[in-house]
């Protein structure tokens, strides 16, 4: 039974997004991707289309575009290194709930996928500033009404599969240290360690299926890519 759906991607030039963009691009059951980004990612493809927006508080100007799609997988998101509370809740709770919002109202039937990660905290209550704004994003968006549901996936350590790159100087030196060590880390952390392949497998069959939990954690993500 084929499950063919045309979904809208946020986030393609991050390195998440690179991996989920390729995933997409190579799945025969995605049949056009709208990518929104504040710049292009590069690539070319007959089932592609990319669109600059400036704006990610305000998506009202391209609410049109937004109408008819299966599923939003929402990889866009900021280090919190270096920022306050206030900056980094702008990035990760303002311009998903601004997109959100619209696809909703547009595309009420589609499901809604976002990437937050391991120890997010969905109390909103805890000492971490960075998991209480992700667990207040999460549930924010579990509230909006999208027809086939909203999915938190919380992957922990994420290695790229095919030369995706992070555009944060400070992640690319983490993961040229911590990157050759990735078997090792699949050996003895297994529950804690995914790809970025796996990542957008994952999150493509949950798009077509949906999926028991609305969180999803590592150990999740890695068996639904396997399934």
């Amino acid at each position: 039974m084929s499950h063919s759906i045309k979904v809208v991607l946020f986030g393609a030039s991050g390195m998440v997004g690179q991996g989920v963009l390729r995933e997409c691009l190579l799945d025969p059951e995605v049949t056009s991707v709208l990518s929104i980004g504040r710049r292009a990612s590069g690539k070319t493809d007959p089932k592609l289309r990319e669109l600059v927006h400036e704006d990610f508080t305000d998506f009202s100007g391209i609410a049109d575009q937004l109408a008819g799609w299966d599923a939003c997988l929402f990889c866009l998101g900021v280090s919190s290194a270096g920022m306050d509370e206030a900056d980094y809740r702008r990035v990760t709770f303002d311009y998903t709930m601004a997109a959100a919002r619209v696809l909703a109202e547009r595309s009420p039937n589609m499901r809604f996928l976002y990437i937050t990660g391991a120890g997010t905290d969905g109390t909103e209550k805890g000492s971490s500033m960075w998991a209480r704004v992700k667990g207040e994003t999460e549930n924010a968006l579990q509230r909006l009404p999208f027809g086939r549901g909203a999915f938190m996936f919380r992957p922990a350590f994420i290695q790229p599969r095919h030369g995706e790159v992070s555009r944060t100087r400070w992640t690319r030196i983490l993961y040229g240290v911590a990157g050759p060590l990735y078997p090792v880390w699949k050996t003895v952390f297994p529950r804690h360690v995914t790809t970025t392949e796996h990542l957008g497998r994952a999150m493509l069959r949950v798009a077509r299926e949906g999926a028991g939990s609305p969180v999803l954690e590592n150990a999740d993500i890695n068996a639904i890519a396997a399934a």
